[in-house]
């Protein structure tokens, strides 16, 4: 497990209000996050905000 699930697992809401602060354009439905499932919530970041997946997981982790 990586620093950025263990990240969104027990961080969430508050990682989500400070993702919406930067990204207003993103939804709910962009930010829906389900345990286990970091790997999906990742992709769809990384294809609604154009980023690689490792500029998605280093962005994460400096929230």
């Amino acid at each position: 497990m990586s620093a950025t699930t263990d990240k969104i697992k027990g961080n969430w809401n508050e990682l989500k209000g400070k993702i919406k602060e930067e990204y207003a354009e993103l939804t709910d439905d962009d930010l829906t996050y389900q345990e286990g499932q970091e790997d999906q919530l990742i992709g769809n970041l990384q294809q609604k905000l154009g980023k690689s997946k490792t500029e998605v997981k280093n962005w994460i982790d400096s929230l």
